[in-house]
């Protein structure tokens, strides 16, 4: 839940957040929940179509905010229903961007199609995944240390799709959206810029420079040399270690491409054939003798990877 709030602040003030289907069994979200203003939208149990009442109101509510408030133009709804398809495109119409985010197991073709945008919630609990439960838990209590505000601060500018920088203040903007608690003084600097600066010397991945009196910042470019590079001695070590990722970070089925598109994002020279396969498929194989996944077909015929 964390990650996918941390996604769409990136982009912009959430100005109304509603959940479907909360109970009493997601106790632990509650906090979250509350800290981000969230409404939970109750629904009374009757028959056997709960779910169906759950879907009806989320597409009465969007419309009625779609229809009534001009000061929301986007809407990010979590799922990968099919069942979704007619709303996201009457919002489209409506001149609304529409976000969806899904595990990849549950995601529906025509409807990650159908939004401007779509992420696989696998990729989006990569980037944001806090490394402990007492971190996740303190995330908002406590100062962040500067190795987990560079990482935050690198998350964003790596999240601005058609820039390749950002103005200091409108970084800071976004920053104060994930982390309203954020201090320069925790840091030890009286402006953001100096902390940017002690950030930049310190671990080297923000690039800042003066643009007519702006300060820019953007992403540094560093070599990819230093990745290691799999080979037919070590590669099955590298999917284990990106199997065992998502199992940590809940995930019991993925999607093939999002598996593979992870192992190209850590080793961008991976290809089958240098490992000595013709297709994906085939080192799926391969790695499903070895019992380090196995491969099931939904009832879509979609192939899924389930994580041991």
């Amino acid at each position: 839940m964390l990650s996918v709030l941390e996604t769409v602040k990136i982009r912009g003030d959430i100005l109304l957040g509603k959940v479907y289907g909360y109970t009493d069994r997601y106790s632990d979200l509650k906090e979250v929940l509350l800290s981000n203003t969230f409404i939970v939208v109750p629904s009374l149990r009757y028959g056997i179509g709960q779910k169906n009442n759950a879907d009806i109101l989320l597409v009465i509510d969007a419309l009625e905010v779609a229809f009534t408030n001009p000061l929301i133009d986007s809407f990010c709804i979590v799922s990968g229903d099919s069942d979704y398809t007619p709303l996201v495109g009457r919002l489209k119409s409506m001149g609304k961007f529409v976000l969806g985010i899904s595990r990849s197991e549950a995601a529906s073709n025509i409807f990650i199609n159908a939004c401007n945008e779509f992420q696989f919630l696998e990729n989006v609990g990569s980037r944001t995944r806090v490394q402990s439960e007492q971190k996740q838990q303190s995330v908002d209590k406590e100062p962040l240390d500067e190795q987990e505000l560079n990482k935050i601060l690198m998350g964003i500018l790596e999240e601005q799709s058609g820039k390749d920088e950002l103005y200091a203040s409108e970084l800071k903007g976004v920053l104060l959206r994930l982390r309203p608690g954020f201090n320069e003084k925790a840091y030890g600097c009286s402006t953001f810029l100096k902390v940017l600066d002690k950030l930049s010397q310190q671990f080297g991945n923000l690039r800042i420079r003066s643009d007519n009196f702006n300060v820019m910042v953007s992403l540094a470019l560093l070599g990819k040399e230093t990745n290691a590079q799999l080979t037919r001695d070590n590669w099955k070590a590298a999917f284990r270690e990106q199997l065992a990722r998502y199992k940590e970070d809940g995930f019991e089925r993925v999607n093939p491409s999002i598996l593979k598109a992870d192992i190209q994002a850590s080793y961008p020279d991976f290809s089958e054939r240098s490992l000595g396969f013709r297709r994906f498929s085939d080192v799926l194989k391969a790695l499903e003798q070895d019992r380090l996944l196995a491969v099931e077909m939904d009832e879509q015929k979609t192939m899924l990877i389930k994580v041991p």
